[in-house]
């Protein structure tokens, strides 16, 4: 069953900054944020994360790597070693 929810603007721009990926959807986020929020609570996680997702920079690089991966743009561990030499 699908639902709708009014959200202020502010509120859903502020969810917006948390997307991960461009096209992960609201229903997807909430959850995430309900069961991190839920799993052992831990406060020191919480603010680690939070500084994470108001690092735009961070976001943007989790988000290229994300959508990198979806294409299949990504290298091997194989082709990495390769690469450094290891």
């Amino acid at each position: 069953m699908v639902t709708t929810i009014q959200l202020d603007e502010k509120t859903k721009a502020l969810l917006d900054k948390l997307k991960v990926y461009h096209r992960e959807t609201y229903d997807e986020l909430v959850r995430k944020l309900v069961a991190s929020y839920s799993k052992n609570y831990d406060k020191e996680e919480l603010i680690e994360t939070l500084e994470i997702i108001s690092d735009p920079q961070a976001m943007r690089e989790i988000a290229e790597g994300l959508e990198a991966y979806e294409a299949v743009k990504g290298k091997t561990l194989k082709q990495l070693r390769k690469e450094l030499g290891v």
